[in-house]
C-alpha cells in the first residue's frame, strides 16, 4: 500500500487498509459486496462490484463492471462463482462505461450466465466501433493527431501506429444486444433504488449509480480517491472539449451528501464526497493556471506541455494518455477564449494566450 498523500489524508477511509483478496470479497454495504481485478498497467488493479439482487422472483447478483479480457481476469471470476456467491446466479452485468477495464469481458460474463448487459447507449455503440475497429484508437491515425500537437519522435510514433488492435485486444467481443441506461433512472437491485448519474468527459455517457438508502455511490471512474480520472481529447473529435464536460459533471455530484459511501473503480472505498470533488477542481484550476503561464511565456504544443502538467517521466502508455489531457486542458482554455491556435507549417498545433 503506497503511502497517503496530502490530500487523501482529508479523506475518510472507513476500512482502513483492508483490500480483498484475489477471488474473494469483501462487504461494504449491506448487500454491497468489492472485489478487485489484476490489470497489466501501472495503475495495477480495478474495483469491481457484486450487489445482491432479486429479478423476476429469482434471488442473485448484480455485477457491476467486468475487469478486461484475459485468463488471469476469468480465472478471477471463476473463483469468486465458486465461493462468493452463496450458491446463487448471477441475474444482470452493468458496466460504468466503454473502457476496456470496465467493458472487457462483458461478452463472457453475460453469456456465461445468460444475462443482459446494462450499459448507456454512447457507450455501448462506441465500445461496439472500438472493438471492431471502425473508430481506431492506436494506428495511423491516433499517431497524426499525437503528431499535430507536437508528439513527433520516431520512436513514439512508430509504436503508436504499431498499436492498432489496442482496444479490441482487451475488448474481443460485445454482448449483441443491451439494456440503455439514461440518467435519471432508478433500478430497483435488491430492493433497495439505485439511482443513474451521468458522467461526460471521462467517457462518451458514463453512468455512476447512487443508493439512497445506503449512501453509497459506484461512483465508477468519475471520482477517485487518489489520482485525477484521464479526461482526454482523442483524434476522433479533435476540437472536443471534454475537460469542462467532466468538471461540470463532478461539480454536480455534490448534489449528494458529504457522508456518502464513495466506491470508486480504483483506489479504497472513501467518504468525503465533496472534498474530492473540490480538490479535483482545485486541481484542474492550478493547470490551466501553469498553460496559460507557459502559454504567456511562448507559443505551446501538447508534446511541451507533459512535463507542465506531469512533471514526471512517462512511457509510452502513460504518454498517450497524457497527450490527450494536454489536448484537454488546450481546448478547453481556447475555446473559451483564454488561448489562441494556430496551425504552423510544420503541421503542429501551437498555443498563445489572447
Amino acid at each position: 500500500m503506497k503511502p497517503m498523500n496530502a490530500q487523501e489524508m482529508q479523506l475518510a477511509y472507513p476500512f482502513g487498509d483492508a483490500l480483498p483478496e484475489l477471488g474473494t470479497t469483501l462487504e461494504v454495504a449491506p448487500g454491497v459486496r468489492w472485489l478487485r481485478m489484476p490489470l497489466p498497467f501501472q495503475l495495477d488493479h480495478i474495483n469491481l462490484w457484486l450487489l445482491r439482487d432479486r429479478i423476476d422472483g429469482n434471488d442473485g447478483w448484480t455485477i457491476v463492471d467486468c475487469g478486461i479480457t484475459n485468463d488471469a481476469t476469468r480465472a478471477a471470476w471463476e473463483q469468486v462463482f465458486a465461493t462468493e456467491l452463496q450458491g446463487l446466479p448471477v441475474l444482470r452485468v452493468i458496466v460504468t462505461h466503454m473502457h476496456p477495464d470496465h467493458m472487457g469481458l462483458a461478452h463472457w460474463l453475460t453469456d456465461r450466465w445468460g444475462v443482459r448487459l446494462w450499459v448507456s447507449a454512447t457507450d455501448y455503440q462506441a465500445a461496439r466501433m472500438a472493438s471492431s475497429g471502425i473508430a481506431s484508437i492506436g494506428g495511423e491515425a491516433t499517431a497524426r493527431f499525437m503528431a499535430s500537437h507536437g508528439l513527433t519522435d520516431e520512436e513514439s510514433q512508430t509504436q503508436i501506429k504499431a498499436r492498432t488492435n489496442y482496444y479490441a485486444s482487451m475488448v474481443p467481443q460485445l454482448p449483441s444486444s443491451y439494456r440503455r441506461l439514461l440518467d435519471g433512472d432508478t433500478l430497483s437491485i435488491g430492493g433497495r433504488d439505485w439511482r443513474c448519474h451521468v458522467g461526460y468527459g471521462h467517457a462518451p455517457e458514463h453512468m455512476s449509480l447512487h443508493c439512497e438508502p445506503l449512501g453509497t455511490l459506484i461512483s465508477g471512474d468519475m471520482v477517485l480517491p487518489r489520482i485525477s480520472t484521464n479526461v482526454s481529447v482523442h483524434e476522433g473529435e479533435p476540437e472536443a472539449d471534454p475537460l469542462r464536460l467532466y468538471l461540470a459533471s463532478i461539480k454536480r455530484m455534490k448534489a449528494l451528501p458529504e457522508d456518502t459511501l464513495v466506491l470508486p473503480s480504483h483506489g479504497r472505498p472513501f467518504r468525503g464526497l465533496h472534498t474530492r470533488v473540490d480538490q479535483l477542481v482545485a486541481h484542474h484550476d492550478e493547470r490551466f493556471a501553469d498553460v496559460l503561464k507557459a502559454c504567456a511565456e511562448a507559443p505551446q504544443h501538447a508534446a511541451d506541455l507533459l512535463m507542465v502538467l506531469f512533471r514526471r517521466q512517462l512511457d509510452l502508455h502513460q504518454t498517450t494518455f497524457a497527450m490527450g489531457e494536454s489536448v484537454a486542458h488546450l481546448n478547453a482554455l481556447w475555446l473559451t477564449g483564454q488561448l489562441t491556435r494556430r496551425l504552423d507549417a510544420d503541421g503542429i498545433y501551437r498555443f498563445t494566450t489572447a
